[in-house]
């Protein structure tokens, strides 16, 4: 993608875990350039799991990519000052704070505000009040996992993927955007804040299963893998293979009748039975019915000729495969949104892993310090094109050539600041400082 969008504007990050990173991603690969702001040594995130083999995080680094990385003394009164001047920093495409830091008073809203009164402040916060949460605490609370899983009930279903969090990002990159555009047309700054129970909440209450709930009086009952209101489920093909077939409109219900040659045994049924299964609610109330009738056709064929045959009369339906099955698709060229990285890693690659040699590595190229990962673009093609995934970062790397340029610091400076421990020199490969530029 030319010409990203964002290009220009700088957004500081000093956030950890999904949601905030995610929102400085989603800005950084539309072009802003995020400034992520982290303690010497990595934040409680910066080992999280899934890990490679030598230790380094794939989860940060993907996480982060993309974003230039300052590591600071974040308890020494110098690499405060150095923070609170990189938030406040002037300029009309600056002035731009995410962050979830709950208990620094040197970084309250108002605090930073005294300094640049037009900032625009993202917090990301766990409950309104303040407290903490995460995405599989507040899961729970807004009655998920009791309505997940097996119809046999039993325990509340956890979910892996971290949904809210995600969702919070997505918020964290609008209410950035939203609130910069106010500032462009009353010059006011804006202090605004995200909770994620507040967004798990709103996402059940404005899908009106609260509204259910109310009008029922009692919790919806698990369905397994059948889908609520409508007629989904899965099927196991003869080799093994298994689909997610779905049929939510009268369309698709004629679809899958025509592939599966089922449309006079439904015909018997809807009179047998006085239903009508064009109407979504007559479906679901009969969903064990039909999967009955359709279980045989799936059972006879392998998985090769389902897809062949669903495809052909434009089903619905999805097939189950693994991560490793979409590691494998992506090797061949499947999905043009994953894009390969190097992982910037504390040890040498071992000898038998093999590195792509036009991929690059904080600006060096071949088999420098790094192990291979997949990452993803931005989902948002702009006129049809994928943007550039973003360099996977390197803790501290960029801390000399940030000082540098937005606070003007000379080299003695940045010599001082790395004599004094509040910051370290870059890493192999790293920034550089303001005299060192061009060379």
């Amino acid at each position: 993608m030319s010409g990203r969008p964002l290009a220009g504007l700088q957004v500081v990050e000093c956030a950890s875990f999904v949601a905030g990173p995610t929102g400085g991603l989603t800005l950084a690969q539309l072009g802003a350039d995020v400034i992520r702001i982290d303690p010497i040594g990595g934040g409680s995130d910066y080992r999280r799991w899934p890990l490679a083999a030598g230790g380094e995080s794939y989860f940060w680094t993907s996480l982060n990519k993309g974003k230039r990385s300052v590591a600071v003394d974040l308890r020494s009164g110098e690499g405060k000052e150095l923070v609170t001047a990189l938030i406040t920093a002037p300029g009309p495409d600056r002035g731009i704070l995410v962050d979830n830091v709950v208990g620094r008073r040197w970084m309250a809203h108002d605090v930073l505000a005294a300094r640049r009164p037009d900032l625009i402040h993202l917090r990301v916060q766990g409950y309104p009040d303040g407290r903490p949460a995460v995405d599989y605490t507040v899961n729970a609370e807004v009655g998920l996992p009791g309505i997940t899983g097996a119809e046999a009930g039993g325990a509340p279903v956890n979910h892996v993927l971290p949904a809210w969090d995600l969702i919070t990002g997505l918020s964290v990159s609008t209410g950035v955007l939203a609130a910069l555009h106010d500032r462009g047309r009353t010059g006011s700054g804006a202090f605004v804040e995200v909770a994620l129970s507040d967004v798990a909440l709103g996402g059940v209450a404005n899908l009106g299963w609260l509204s259910e709930a109310a009008a029922r009086g009692r919790e919806r009952p698990r369905q397994g893998n059948y889908i609520y209101g409508s007629f989904g489920t899965d099927f196991a093909c003869r080799d093994g293979g298994r689909v997610m077939v779905v049929a939510l409109t009268e369309g698709q219900w004629a679809a899958l009748c025509s592939a599966t040659g089922t449309r006079e045994v439904f015909a018997a049924l809807e009179a047998a039975l006085d239903a009508d299964l064009t109407r979504e609610s007559d479906r679901y109330r009969l969903r064990e019915t039909i999967a009955a009738v359709l279980r045989p056709w799936f059972a006879a064929r392998d998985r090769k000729q389902v897809s062949d045959e669903l495809d052909s009369a434009r089903v619905l339906w999805g097939g189950y495969r693994g991560m490793t099955d979409i590691v494998t698709a992506h090797g061949g060229g499947a999905h043009p949104v994953l894009a390969d990285v190097i992982v910037p890693a504390d040890v040498i690659v071992p000898a038998d892993v093999i590195v792509p040699a036009d991929v690059t590595v904080s600006g060096q190229v071949g088999r420098s310090r790094g192990v291979p990962a997949i990452t993803a673009r931005s989902p948002m093609r702009w006129n049809g094109e994928y943007g550039a995934p973003g360099e996977a970062l390197q803790l501290g790397r960029d801390t000399t050539a940030v000082l540098a340029e937005v606070l003007d610091l000379s080299d003695a400076e940045i010599g001082r600041l790395i004599q004094g421990g509040v910051i370290e020199p870059p890493p192999a490969g790293g920034g550089m400082t303001k005299g060192q530029e061009g060379r």
